[in-house]
């Protein structure tokens, strides 16, 4: 009686470690974040490249340190779960749900410029992995390719600020606040945001192990899912208010920091194998949750709404995606 106990125990425990790391992980990112950008204006710092840093770190943040504290505790196929996964999610989950909830309206930028990029990047990270190894290489290749594209919002949003790309959409949201207040936020972020990884990491590598699956489905599930509910709280807050088309740039964005950003961490601090399941069943459904949204993104483009019935596609795609991965994971 006493180790089933135990191990009932065990399993409550990681599970309270895991819903606790992701909130303590989602606030921290958020105080950090909004206090960089803060100080940086108080330190002189020209709002375009504060806008940046928010675009960047806000973006990806909570993914970026899982995948970081993750890949120091060897644990590399959860780290790039959580960078494939969060993809995954982004597009069936996240704009399926939004899309139910309020059809969005597609900017004709949107397949010209976000979508393309969010493609090519797409198509890079599948191609760094399919000999089978992530390397440091690859991983500067990724983080080149982050600070290219950074310099490319930056030189597009000062020639046409009024037409800046859907990425760059928050640059000016950077709330006024003292600096001893932002350097407070930094400091608190800095301390949390890697004890709370560490927490939801313990949590998910314990989970995995007693429900007899690998850390990388729990890194393309509950990770995944976990690190993703700001985009989804947001998105659906968007399409409440009637500004579903928010959501979109939102995930394009998220997406393409992600790939370059996130899938850098386990690359450059522990760079191994690729798992054989992420080679063969979800990099490629990545890749194509990616072109399907294209495809979609080019039918209705120019101010035509995505449809009910797209959403529901979407949707019905996550749903089975998931299945597969438990089933067969």
């Amino acid at each position: 009686m006493r180790a089933p106990f135990v191990r009932v125990c065990s399993v409550l425990t990681s599970v309270a470690a895991i819903l606790a790391g992701f909130v303590l992980l989602i606030w921290a990112a958020d105080r950090f974040v909004v206090g960089a950008a803060a100080l940086a204006e108080t330190m002189g710092v020209p709002k375009l490249l504060v806008g940046l840093l928010l675009v960047g770190l806000g973006t990806s943040a909570p993914e970026m340190f899982v995948a970081a504290v993750a890949s120091f505790q060897g644990k590399t196929g959860l780290a790039m779960g959580n960078a494939i996964g969060s993809n995954i999610t982004n597009i069936m989950l996240i704009l399926g749900a939004t899309a139910l909830i309020s059809p969005m309206v597609i900017q004709q930028s949107i397949a010209r410029r976000e979508m393309p990029v969010l493609l090519g990047v797409s198509l890079l990270a599948v191609g760094l992995c399919a000999n089978g190894v992530l390397s440091r290489l690859d991983g500067v290749i990724l983080m080149i390719g982050l600070f290219a594209l950074l310099g490319w919002l930056a030189r597009v949003t000062m020639a046409d600020p009024e037409h800046a790309p859907a990425l760059a959409a928050d640059m000016d949201d950077t709330p006024p606040m003292p600096q001893a207040r932002a350097i407070v936020w930094v400091i608190v972020g800095l301390v949390l945001l890697p004890a709370s990884s560490q927490m939801l990491v313990w949590g998910a590598v314990n989970v995995a192990l007693a429900i007899g699956v690998s850390d990388l489905v729990i890194g393309l599930t509950i990770v995944a899912i976990g690190t993703s509910l700001p985009e989804l709280a947001a998105s659906a807050v968007s399409a409440l208010k009637g500004e579903s088309e928010i959501a979109i740039g939102n995930v394009i964005g998220s997406n393409i920091f992600n790939l370059l950003a996130v899938l850098a961490m386990p690359a450059l601090i522990a760079p191994g194998l690729v798992p054989a399941d992420a080679l063969s069943r979800d990099l490629p459904i990545m890749l194509a949750a990616t072109v399907l949204l294209f495809i979609i993104v080019l039918i209705r483009r120019g101010g035509k709404p995505m449809a009910r019935a797209e959403g529901m596609l979407l949707l019905a795609g996550f749903i089975g995606y998931e299945y597969l991965l438990f089933a067969h994971g």
